[in-house]
């Protein structure tokens, strides 16, 4: 009989926690109704938790509650947070992966205590000597998987090819029929431009391209991330998490002027009519809860951070995320391309 798949939750994450939590958690329950293939654990306190449970009618015996008195603050930083944090929703629903009581943690708590918690619990894979935050990023054929975000502001080109080999291995995991195609973050496409640690990072990535792992593409553009060329985009935590906001901010600034222009005056309200289902469809296109999760790669197991301020859809989406990763064998993928680069080497 095939494991089920459990997910560690800590329900005491983010703002206004555990209702959005909860609330996202139902939303994954109705949607996955047929499959019976996963255990949900919650860590937090016990009577908000069966609060928000007994409000939304959830009756499900997939669900298991292990309680906690504290929750890690937002104010906190990671080394005051780490001292006091040892019964805490956040460090218990990470700790369940070392008992054996969890495959993968989701969180929606302070970045940084997450980020050092899980490195302290979980402990860094001996092939890798930095870990890397990624993201989903869309792009005209689908989605695509960016790294590093943000936890590493300098990186050498060691450092880059390992994240592409566990960048190319979470995208088999989320998509297993589709080919990893793995580009570098560059100011230009050509071969002579950007730093030596570029050069040398591309150098080493020609050079391990195939199509068991990954299939390189070379450099790519910052105008061009959303093309779809390249599914699997590789950079420093600095440069990466510059990008993401930059696009958000953009997103975000496109969105509100749309609505602005689109309701302005009665011709402009009169217009929106025509092109309603259009425009709903550009909106979903670019929902940043549809992206909403960052994974922690390079630990020994895998770590979801979802956004702190998203809603119960937003959090919906980490959850599935975590679902969709461990039943394509995350950790199986990203052993099998780091093997792949040691035999290089």
């Amino acid at each position: 009989m095939k494991k089920k798949i459990t997910i560690a939750i800590d329900a005491m994450g983010g703002e206004n926690a555990p209702k959005k939590n909860i609330e996202g958690l139902n939303i994954f329950l109705n949607k996955n109704k047929a499959n019976k293939d996963f255990f949900i654990h919650l860590y937090g306190n016990q009577k908000l938790i069966e609060k928000e449970i007994s409000s939304l009618g959830i009756t499900s015996n997939l669900i298991k509650i292990i309680h906690t008195d504290a929750v890690v603050s937002d104010e906190e930083s990671p080394m005051t947070a780490v001292k006091s944090s040892k019964n805490t929703s956040m460090w218990n629903s990470v700790k369940a992966q070392i008992d054996g009581n969890a495959d993968i943690s989701l969180s929606a708590g302070n970045t940084g205590v997450l980020l050092v918690i899980s490195r302290m619990i979980l402990k860094m894979m001996k092939e890798v000597s930095k870990p890397a935050l990624a993201g989903l990023w869309p792009s005209k054929k689908g989605m695509s998987v960016v790294l590093d975000l943000g936890a590493n502001i300098e990186c050498d080109d060691k450092n880059l090819v390992d994240f592409s080999e566990m960048g190319a291995a979470l995208y088999k995991s989320i998509f297993p029929d589709q080919q990893p195609y793995v580009s570098l973050l560059n100011i230009g496409s050509e071969e002579i431009k950007g730093t030596e640690m570029l050069k040398k990072a591309f150098i080493k990535l020609k050079d391990l391209s195939n199509e068991n792992n990954f299939l390189f593409n070379g450099y790519i553009e910052g105008n061009e991330l959303m093309e779809g060329k390249s599914n699997v985009i590789i950079t420093d935590g600095f440069t990466g998490n510059i990008a993401l906001k930059t696009a958000e901010g953009t997103a975000k600034f496109l969105v509100d002027n749309l609505k602005r222009s689109l309701t302005e005056n009665i011709f402009s309200k009169f217009s929106l009519l025509f092109s309603y289902f259009s425009l709903k469809r550009f909106k979903l296109k670019i929902d940043p809860r549809k992206y909403n999760g960052a994974i922690f790669l390079g630990l020994n197991g895998p770590v979801v951070k979802s956004h702190g301020s998203t809603d119960s859809i937003g959090f919906y989406h980490s959850i599935d995320l975590c679902y969709k990763i461990i039943k394509g064998d995350l950790m199986g993928e990203i052993k099998n391309n780091l093997n792949h680069l040691n035999a290089r080497n």
